[in-house]
């Protein structure tokens, strides 16, 4: 493959990045700037943020949940395609995923031990 291949492929990136750019700095000269308390505040569905999301702050066991809640949807969304094409990629195919899968549930073991499944008050 040469660079001339890969052409188009930059050109499309620049003008990508160019829009990206463009548009950040035009709406930031078009938006109106008037910051007060009120509208700086933590916004809790109508009602006055209280307890610790009121200073901006989130527990990290909730990302931690978060996190693994889309490994495993990850994981889920690999099964069905390997699921359809299991005959046709023969036993390699079905170690590969043995093995993806043994992975996957050693890092779910290593999660559960340290207790991030766990949600505490």
């Amino acid at each position: 493959m040469t660079a001339m291949e890969f052409l188009p492929v930059l050109i499309m990136v620049a003008g990508i990045v160019l829009v990206a750019v463009g548009t950040m700095f035009v709406s930031s000269l078009l938006r109106p700037s008037n910051p007060y308390p009120a509208k700086n505040m933590p916004y809790e569905c109508g009602m006055d943020p209280a307890g610790e999301a009121a200073g901006g702050r989130f527990r990290v066991p909730f990302f931690i949940l978060a996190i693994l809640l889309v490994v495993f949807d990850v994981e889920a969304m690999f099964l069905f395609p390997w699921a359809v094409v299991l005959k046709e990629i023969g036993l390699v195919g079905y170690i590969e995923m043995f093995v993806f899968m043994v992975l996957l549930l050693v890092g779910f073991a290593y999660a559960w031990l340290k207790g991030a499944l766990e949600w505490e008050e």
